[in-house]
């Protein structure tokens, strides 16, 4: 431990949730121990090559109090034959962690898995919620729904208190994916054939997944050693409204036409964008009022978060 101060290990610390997360935790009182791929020279950090079944944790968790668990495959180019690579990561990488943080005597372990072991959507059905049984779509969501079941029997057979958060799409200055797409698509003026979509979605800032982890850290549940959280913000928006928010605060004006959802659905599906079609034109609800029992309440409005989103990550 360095001095009072509680020690957190975080993995993934370089990546986007990481970038914002490692400041937030040092503002909190909590000295930072970045586990890193590549090292960048500085004090705090521990460099973990690989992760997966056969990693030596035992330098990085010497001293620790926590860990939240950041680090996990999430892409692959052809993600059909990456199903050896996504067990090392997601699953065997994950639970090896856990148990070697148990061993090491640590408090307390936050594994930040997805809103994907639900599904891509709940159309038709009330929101989802830390109950619900789950239905994994893709290699990403499988992995995530089996790294949690393992963490289960690991926070029963140890005195580590475990909590998995269940986020839907993170946005925040330096995201990728359809964040980033969507960004670009703005600040160039492409017209988008959304307008017509009526769903409603689900997304979270990434200082309101942020200050959630804080608040797990800071408040765990000593009658529980397993909890599971969905966490999003307040303001659950169609893809429209979220498009032309996203806009507003870029100072621009989001060029929206209709195309009617069945038949962008259909363009999508023939193109092989099935999960495209589901993350743009279907409902995804979260049922959120657990995590906000804890006492949480998110950090930035839905506007606050996207103007933040446009900052540079330095800045």
């Amino acid at each position: 431990m360095s001095g009072s101060k509680p020690v957190v290990l975080v993995t993934g610390a370089s990546g986007f949730v990481g970038r914002h997360l490692v400041p937030a935790l040092a503002r909190a009182g909590w000295t930072v121990r970045r586990a890193v791929r590549t090292p960048q020279g500085l004090d705090d950090e521990v460099v973990i090559k690989t992760i997966g079944a056969d990693t030596d944790w035992q330098a990085a968790l010497d001293g620790v109090d926590a860990v939240v668990h950041l680090a996990a495959r999430v892409h692959h180019k052809h993600e059909e034959h990456a199903v050896t690579l996504y067990r090392n990561v997601n699953i065997l990488g994950t639970l090896h962690l856990a148990g070697s943080a148990a061993t090491a005597g640590v408090r307390q372990f936050i594994f930040v898995s997805t809103v994907l072991v639900h599904g891509r959507s709940n159309e038709g059905r009330a929101p989802f919620c830390e109950n619900d049984v789950l239905t994994p779509r893709g290699l990403y969501g499988l992995s995530k729904a089996a790294a949690e079941a393992g963490l289960k029997t690991i926070a029963y057979a140890s005195a580590m208190n475990i909590s998995v958060i269940r986020p839907p799409l993170v946005y925040g200055a330096g995201a990728k994916g359809n964040f980033a797409l969507l960004k670009r698509a703005v600040d160039l003026g492409v017209p988008l054939p959304f307008a017509a979509i009526r769903n409603h979605r689900a997304f979270v800032a990434v200082q309101n997944l942020s200050s959630f982890i804080q608040r797990r850290l800071a408040y765990p549940d000593p009658a529980s050693n397993f909890e599971i959280f969905l966490v999003a913000d307040q303001e659950q928006v169609s893809t429209p409204e979220f498009i032309e928010r996203l806009a507003r605060a870029s100072g621009k004006r989001a060029r929206l036409f209709g195309v009617p959802p069945s038949l962008l659905g259909r363009l999508l599906g023939a193109i092989g964008r099935q999960d495209t079609r589901d993350s743009l034109i279907s409902s995804l609800e979260l049922d959120v009022s657990k995590a906000m029992a804890t006492g949480w309440q998110p950090e930035v409005s839905l506007d606050e978060g996207l103007r933040l989103a446009l900052l540079d990550q330095d800045a």
